[in-house]
């Protein structure tokens, strides 16, 4: 029986949104794999080096072109709309109030693992198959670096609300450090992204965006809330479709339409169910689409190996980073190494990172499999490895008190 495009697409999304929830439920998976890794998870396996491998007639048919293609569509509209309120949520007022401590904690958080993941990354320059056809030395060193050091702040939220501290001061501290680190992980990237040969384009793009800025900042103040939500989608469109046309990407474009934006605008509550309902209804798209691009191509055991320790340089360097930190602003018993292990979440915003290294050629499908397993593998130790903590200094403070 022939099939169309539409009911071969249909197919697709109904394997994108089964099969991750049933593993999840029937398989009990929440504390140590959340819904969302699940699905990122079963991206890789529904991609070309697991499913495409073993079934590659079925996969050439599921996910031809033309559905690839949509569901791409759908992925790129819903990771803008979701970078578009991590950078809402960048709460910088606080983060001034404590500048000090913040400074320290998120400077260190960021540069340990982002210094540690430069090293790993020259090693791996020594070897075929890593760095990206259109990339520089430096830029895939510190590329690479920066997704070691990247801390994904949306991922993070839930998994705080999770263990019952996102509300709590230790909690609302863990977000200052990583909005600060969100701000870094984007201007680092516009770096990488930086095309001498468009620069006075780019240079354009800045002076617009400062002056349709303060333009927009006008006039969200004097609209009721409802009608804030739908302007905020077409200000999102509007800078990322200038930011990818200077050369910046358009994810950096979504990211700067959020990050002018005050949270206050908007209900908490309303911006909760917003982020919920993305993550519940489209994002698994996303993590399916970049499960797609996942390949084994220098050999399955090369990439565990580069996953290994990309691993290994993140988690070390946050751990080190968040210890110092300890030291210098003298945290209490414990407390540098649940702030370190929470930090180190990667996940989405991550895969977002390295998604959009493969797509300007800084790096290889290779490389960006070998990311996407540290991710995974980072996120995936998150809520095992604090739970306990968090257990063990509640009873210190228990005792104490």
């Amino acid at each position: 029986m022939h099939m169309g495009t539409t009911e071969i697409f249909l197919i697709a999304m109904l394997i994108i949104f089964s099969v991750p929830y049933l593993i999840w439920r029937f398989g009990n998976t929440d504390y140590w794999a959340p819904l969302v890794v699940v699905q990122i998870i079963t991206g890789v396996l529904l991609g070309p080096g697991v499913l495409g491998r073993a079934y590659p007639e079925y996969y050439s048919f599921v996910f031809n072109p033309q559905v690839v293609q949509s569901l791409n569509g759908i992925a790129w509209w819903a990771v803008m709309i979701f970078v578009m309120i991590a950078g809402i949520e960048l709460d910088l007022k606080k983060a001034w109030e404590h500048r000090r401590e913040s400074t320290i904690t998120a400077g260190l958080a960021l540069g340990t693992p982002l210094l540690f993941g430069c090293v790993a990354a020259i090693g791996m320059l020594g070897y075929a198959g890593w760095i990206g056809p259109k990339a520089q030395n430096w830029q895939f060193v510190l590329g690479v670096g920066m997704a070691c050091a990247v801390t994904a702040l949306p991922i993070l939220i839930l998994l705080m609300e999770k263990l019952e501290i996102l509300r709590q001061p230790i909690g609302q501290r863990i977000l200052r450090y990583a909005s600060l680190d969100d701000i870094a992980i984007w201007g680092v990237l516009a770096v990488i992204m930086l095309d001498w040969e468009r620069v006075t384009r780019q240079l354009g793009f800045l002076v617009l965006f400062a002056v349709a800025t303060k333009l927009f900042r006008m006039l969200m103040v004097r609209i009721p809330e409802t009608d804030r939500w739908y302007v905020s989608l077409i200000w999102l469109a509007i800078v990322s479709f200038a930011a990818d046309w200077a050369g910046l990407h358009f994810m950096v474009g979504a990211f700067l339409a959020g990050a002018v934006m005050e949270a206050d605008w908007f209900d908490q509550k309303r911006m909760d169910f917003m982020r919920q309902n993305m993550l519940l209804a489209i994002m698994p798209v996303y993590f399916l689409s970049a499960g797609l691009r996942t390949n084994w191509g220098v050999g399955g055991s090369a990439v565990f190996v580069a996953a290994g320790v990309l691993l290994a340089v993140s988690l070390s360097g946050k751990l080190i980073g968040t210890h110092i930190a300890g030291k210098i602003l003298n945290w209490g018993p414990g407390e540098a190494s649940i702030i370190g292990w929470l930090l180190q979440t990667k996940a989405l915003i991550m895969i977002i990172f390295s998604n959009i290294l493969l797509d300007k050629g800084v790096i290889t499908n290779e490389t960006f499999t070998a990311l996407l397993l540290m991710a995974i593998g980072s996120t995936m130790l998150t809520v095992p490895v604090v739970y306990p903590k968090l257990q063990r200094v509640a009873q210190l403070i228990f005792k104490t008190s």
